[in-house]
């Protein structure tokens, strides 16, 4: 019988002893679960670690510098179109004043015509009426002058189809063949544009003069 005992008691210190450490939780439902984490053991090793973190501490550097890039170009953004929308009113308030003026030099130009209506109404003499329409001319003319406007020259001149409009054309000798001879209204530049051409006859060299003369 003691033998017995013994045997079996060195069977039981022989016996492989497992402790489960695993973190063991209940579902809401009262099922078990183990806990993966404390399951699966840790095989990275300590570098591959370190890499990692490096990677994410640089990723997160990475989204800070694009989110200030993004708050500088927007800010830029603004500047530049208050910058705009200031150009734009200094350019507004520019040509409003240059029409300002230009308006105001006309007006002495609308004194003359009422005058000269007056005059013709009264029944004045034909003399101080055509000085009241010489008047008025002069006036416009410097107006248009003070705004940069110049009349384009006409007669005696090339024709030139960039700046004349030919409407008539008028026989004359051989070397004034394509000369402007007459002029019905003027025409007026402001600058490099053209405001209207001039409207003018050429002259147009009879073909029995050219023929003679190339003889």
């Amino acid at each position: 019988m003691k033998d017995q005992r013994r045997s079996d008691m060195g069977d039981e210190q022989n016996e492989l002893r497992v402790t489960d450490r695993r973190r063991v939780y209940l579902d809401p439902d009262g099922s078990e679960q183990v806990n993966a984490e404390a399951e699966t053991p840790n095989l990275k090793p300590s570098y591959v670690e370190e890499l990692e973190a490096r990677t994410k501490a640089a990723e997160r550097q990475v989204q800070e510098v694009q989110a200030r890039f993004d708050q500088l170009r927007q800010q830029l953004q603004r500047e530049a179109d208050e910058t705009r929308q200031r150009l734009n009113r200094a350019a507004d308030d520019r040509a409003e004043a240059s029409k300002a003026r230009f308006i105001e030099s006309l007006l002495p130009v609308l004194d003359d015509l009422e005058r000269a209506i007056d005059a013709a109404s009264k029944e004045g003499s034909n003399d101080a009426i055509l000085q009241g329409v010489r008047s008025t001319a002069a006036r416009f003319q410097s107006a248009l002058t003070s705004a940069g406007v110049e009349p384009i020259a006409a007669v005696g001149e090339p024709f030139n189809p960039e700046l004349h409009e030919a409407v008539d054309t008028e026989e004359t000798d051989p070397e004034m063949d394509g000369i402007v001879v007459d002029e019905y209204s003027r025409g007026f530049r402001m600058g490099d544009r053209l405001l209207r051409p001039a409207r003018v006859k050429v002259g147009r060299g009879s073909e029995h003069a050219r023929r003679a003369s190339e003889q």
